[in-house]
C-alpha cells in the first residue's frame, strides 16, 4: 500500500457492494459490520477503503475505471442471460442490466 498514491480507486468487489449489504443489515437488525480498512482494487493495489468510490465520476485510477467498465458490462450480460423467468422478472432483469450498462458507460468517460 503506497501512502503517495493520489488516486481514487474502485474496490474489486464493488459490484457485490459491501456497502449495500451493510446498509441492509443495519436497517434490518440495527447492527452493521465495520467497513474493511484496506481493500484490493480493480487495478490490483491494496488501498485504504476511504480511497475508493463506487461512483464512476469519482474514480481517478484509469485501470480501475476500465475494470469497472468491464465488470458492469459482464454483470449486465449475466443479468440478461440468466433472468428468463416469468414476464415480470424478465422486465426487472432488463432494467437492472440497463442500469449496469449505464454505469459501464460512465466508467468509460474520462474523469
Amino acid at each position: 500500500m503506497s501512502e503517495h498514491d493520489p488516486h481514487v480507486h474502485l474496490d474489486s468487489k464493488a459490484i457485490q457492494s459491501r456497502a449495500n449489504v451493510r446498509n441492509m443489515l443495519a436497517g434490518t437488525f440495527g447492527l452493521a459490520a465495520d467497513a474493511p480498512r484496506v481493500v484490493t482494487t480493480g487495478c490490483g493495489r491494496q488501498v485504504p477503503y476511504a480511497m475508493t468510490s463506487e461512483r464512476p465520476e469519482s474514480v481517478t485510477c484509469l485501470p480501475c475505471r476500465e475494470y469497472g467498465r468491464q465488470r458492469h458490462l459482464a454483470f449486465a450480460e449475466t443479468l440478461e442471460h440468466r433472468v428468463h423467468l416469468e414476464d415480470g422478472a424478465l422486465r426487472t432483469g432488463g432494467r437492472w442490466a440497463q442500469h449496469h450498462r449505464d454505469l459501464a458507460r460512465r466508467f468509460d468517460s474520462t474523469p
